[in-house]
């Protein structure tokens, strides 16, 4: 059975953007049933939080492009960015871990789900390393 490093890099990256729109859902699912959300910042207009907006959007479209990228591309150049991405992502995503278990009031079917996101990022680090030191195919 031939290895498809790119099948299973875009696999996981869907499946990452997926738990990362679950973990914004959980975030949001006491608003439904009249509770109150954390509040990481008082706004007052939706222009006090543009820069996490245009962040929050960042993120998520990040892996996008990436999917898109590697469905098209498998350049040596690429592999290697797209190594680094993957890096990034996890470093961002221990951050964010630690960050959570530092909050007054620990939520901890996040902190589950950030953790589960975490392994999955380094799963994606794994199989993008190997892709990277793949000799790349010509066609």
């Amino acid at each position: 059975m031939t290895v498809n490093y790119r099948e299973k890099i875009i696999t996981l990256w869907v499946v990452f953007l997926l738990g990362l729109l679950f973990h914004t859902q959980l975030g949001l699912m006491p608003i439904f049933h009249g509770l109150s959300v954390i509040e990481s910042q008082t706004a007052t207009s939706i222009g006090d939080i543009s820069g996490i907006m245009w962040l929050m959007l960042g993120f998520f479209v990040l892996p996008m492009l990436a999917i898109i990228a590697t469905t098209f591309t498998d350049s040596r150049r690429y592999r290697v960015i797209h190594f680094g991405l993957t890096v990034f992502y996890s470093v961002m995503n221990l951050i964010h871990l630690v960050a959570d278990l530092l909050l007054p009031q620990v939520i901890w079917y996040q902190i589950v789900l950030v953790v589960l996101l975490f392994l999955i990022g380094l799963l994606l680090n794994f199989v993008a390393f190997q892709w990277m030191l793949m000799p790349r195919v010509l066609k």
